[in-house]
């Protein structure tokens, strides 16, 4: 598989796409043993060889890991122009540099799969495999069977038509109901939005699974590596043959 040179040094883990243009530019860039300063350059990094100033980078070991989201922090890496704390704080030890695969809005909790293999996630994300995403959903007002019953009909959102694939009352909390919800979609705040066109705005939202990979007890801000029994089935979910 060919992938742009620039992108190659970035998951190798040596720097920013951006700063990696900056070293091809600069003639530091070897490929083959020849000195290459097209930005346009495309490499298969199981063929040719890549160095940085004479000392050849390789891609790290793939790595798949997630992370249980606490509230308050932004899915993304790096500092917030926001100045709000981000997920780069709670997987400062993970030793290689790993990605997150789609995103938690600020305020929504649990898990969020982490990876640098950049095929499967592309597939997690694509529609065609239609991976269950599973929340646990705190909304205002006690949900009445009859409006449990719309909901599984769907209902039209500003972006269109949204039916989850399943929705149930899970118990309810005094004047409020927590529910669980499916959908296999993407789409930015669709959980809440959906929700609200109820009469039942979120109050707080978990997600608990991602296809066959469960939250489980793993404490808020903590992360761990998936088994190889849940990568075979994560794996197997999106049409890839798992192979350690």
């Amino acid at each position: 598989m060919l992938i742009r040179l620039n992108r190659y040094l970035s998951m190798c883990g040596v720097t920013s796409r951006r700063k990696a243009d900056r070293l091809i530019e600069e003639g530091r860039v070897r490929v083959n043993g020849e000195v290459v300063r097209d930005l346009g350059v495309k490499i298969d990094p199981e063929v040719d060889r890549v160095e940085v100033d004479r000392r050849e980078v390789k891609l790290p070991q793939k790595k798949y890991i997630i992370l249980n989201k606490p509230c308050c922090y932004l899915t993304q890496l790096g500092k917030s122009e926001s100045g709000k704390r981000t997920i780069e704080e709670l997987i400062k030890d993970v030793p290689v540099r790993v990605f997150p695969v789609g995103r938690l809005d600020y305020n929504t909790e649990g898990l969020l799969l982490l990876t640098n293999d950049g095929e499967l996630a592309n597939r997690i994300l694509h529609p065609r495999y239609k991976l269950p995403k599973v929340y646990l959903a705190l909304v205002k007002g006690r949900v009445s069977r009859n409006t449990l019953r719309k909901m599984r009909n769907g209902t039209e959102l500003e972006d269109g038509f949204a039916r989850p694939d399943d929705v149930r009352i899970v118990r309810y909390e005094g004047e409020n109901t927590l529910l669980e919800v499916v959908f296999h979609e993407g789409r930015k705040h669709l959980v809440k939005r959906f929700l609200a066109v109820f009469g039942h705005p979120v109050i707080k939202l978990k997600r608990i699974a991602l296809g066959p990979i469960r939250l489980g007890k793993l404490p808020p801000g903590r992360w761990r590596e998936l088994s190889e029994r849940e990568l075979r089935q994560l794996f197997s979910a999106v049409g890839l043959k798992y192979s350690p």
